[in-house]
């Protein structure tokens, strides 16, 4: 699919710069593209391939358009303005709509006529599948579950009993919602299973990485809010809660019966203990190990090495205390000097 880039700034917005009647037909990176792609440039560690480009056009930012040598649409969040052109370039197949003759559906479901449901996939007693979602092959939703509209559940994805979706959802393959929580009560030497009673909910707007497992509520729900984005091969534990805008980076881990607030970002390998709270706005850096409540926003990074945990308990105590101990030295040495 072309567009002229004059009518791609219609549509997706961003400053013109050049000649709109450029045609744009693809996107590239700055260094692989060619004629009738567009690139764009929103991290500075590829600003030494602008000059050299062979893209039709670029987006980028302010700051950089004057060393661009092409056409160009002009915006304060070039990667921003990308992905409103890329989707606008590179739409999304059509969606067919019916059953596939493969897929077994139980009398009772309720399937909206313009939803798809894939080859080999199973949907038990009481589900409910909304307008225009597609449910790909091999795709298991059990009883009782339900999908809002205009969902894409990709492929190979186990839905357990009563898990409820909302609108406009993205679910990889691999994705298994509503797993039994690891709930076990000590019995002597053994362990007894505590019946996992509650299910998840996944509101509007979330997307979930491939692999990625959210175990359903011991008695409540886990509650996935609005607008999360979770990337491949993160656990959720039983309880737990992801606030609206949260966005939670690969291999991350979060225990269960905790609460992260609205608009927080987990780096990679994150892990978060359980019972806790992280407010609003919070930032976690990769590989950090959250092991108490956040009340403040703002970044947050650490992790040590495993040692026994009495001793470690102790060091952690001291570090706290560092940057206090070293101002008193310099203090001391100040007077000393005196």
């Amino acid at each position: 699919m072309s567009y002229t880039l004059a009518k791609l700034a219609e549509l997706c917005g961003g400053r013109l710069r050049g000649d709109g009647n450029t045609l744009i037909h693809e996107v590239a990176t700055l260094q692989h593209a060619r004629n009738g792609a567009i690139s764009f440039l929103s991290n500075p560690h590829y600003r030494r391939y602008l000059a050299e480009t062979s893209a039709s056009a670029v987006i980028l930012a302010p700051p950089d358009a004057d060393a661009c040598p092409v056409a160009a649409l002009i915006s304060p969040n070039p990667y921003l303005l990308y992905a409103k052109v890329a989707d606008v370039l590179v739409p999304a197949p059509p969606m067919p709509a019916g059953v596939h003759a493969s897929a077994v559906v139980h009398e009772s479901v309720k399937v909206s006529a313009t939803a798809w449901i894939g080859p080999g996939a199973i949907l038990e007693e009481g589900v409910s599948v909304g307008e225009c979602t597609f449910i790909g092959p091999n795709c298991v939703l059990q009883r009782d579950v339900q999908v809002g509209e205009n969902c894409r559940l990709i492929a190979s994805i186990t839905l357990c009993h009563g898990v409820r979706v909302g609108k406009r959802a993205i679910i990889h393959p691999g994705v298994v919602i509503g797993a039994d929580g690891f709930g076990f009560a000590r019995d002597g030497e053994t362990w007894t299973k505590v019946p996992q009673l509650g299910s998840v909910t996944i509101k509007d707007d979330v997307e979930i990485g491939a692999n990625t497992t959210i175990d359903r509520g011991a008695l409540e729900d886990t509650v996935i809010d609005h607008g999360v984005k979770l990337d491949n091969q993160i656990q959720i534990g039983h309880n737990a809660y992801i606030g609206e805008h949260t966005i939670i980076a690969g291999c991350s881990g979060i225990s269960g019966s905790s609460r992260i607030g609205k608009r927080c970002m987990l780096g990679g390998s994150a892990g978060v203990t359980g019972h806790l709270e992280i407010c609003d706005d919070v930032t976690i850096t990769g590989m950090t190990v959250v092991s108490h409540s956040i009340n403040e926003p703002g970044v947050y990074s650490g992790s040590m090495p495993m040692d026994t945990s009495s001793r470690w308990r102790k060091n952690m105590t001291r570090l706290r205390q560092l940057d206090e101990l070293a101002r008193r030295i310099i203090t001391i040495e100040k007077k000393m000097k005196d």
